[in-house]
């Protein structure tokens, strides 16, 4: 097994703490009306939201997968950090054991924030990603928090 590792940062004019309620805990309600193209529902399966909780996302009609089952992996309130893997569903093909997510937010000195991502693809056997991929793949974990950010801009008193 190999993995492959790439960061990114993503910045927003969004308060650490409002940004992590929306991009984090409340992501399950918020994904589907940001993103109605994208994803259908989020779905808790068991636990309470912290780690161990087993979520599955139903992607919206037109994408080239149906499910998604992820898992919490950590969640740490007081430092604004998450993260979750995909353990199931067709993105993992016979290609990916798992592909983990970790998200840390931090504040900026002039307001806003700054999402750091690491996204991990735990791989079966000898896999090569290309940049294009990986530029891919960032953009559109970009667009996921761009969308969150467009949200919350045009609503003012959510969250």
């Amino acid at each position: 097994m190999g993995v492959i590792t790439f960061h990114f940062d993503v910045p927003s004019t969004i308060p650490l703490a409002r940004m992590f309620k929306a991009v984090v805990l409340d992501a399950g309600n918020l994904l589907p009306i940001v993103l109605p193209q994208a994803v259908k529902s989020v779905e808790v399966l068991e636990g309470d939201g912290g780690p161990g909780t087993i979520k599955l996302i139903t992607f919206a009609e037109g994408n080239p997968y149906k499910t998604a089952k992820h898992k919490v992996e950590a969640l740490d309130k007081e430092n604004f950090t998450y993260c979750y893997s995909i353990i199931d569903g067709e993105m993992l093909g016979t290609t990916f054991e798992k592909i983990t997510f970790e998200v840390k937010i931090n504040a900026l000195p002039l307001g806003g924030s700054m999402l750091k991502c690491t996204n991990s693809y735990f791989t079966i056997g000898e896999v090569d990603i290309t940049e294009e991929e990986i530029n891919t793949r960032k953009e559109k974990a970009s667009a996921m928090y761009e969308a969150i950010e467009a949200y919350l801009l045009e609503n003012p008193d959510a969250y």
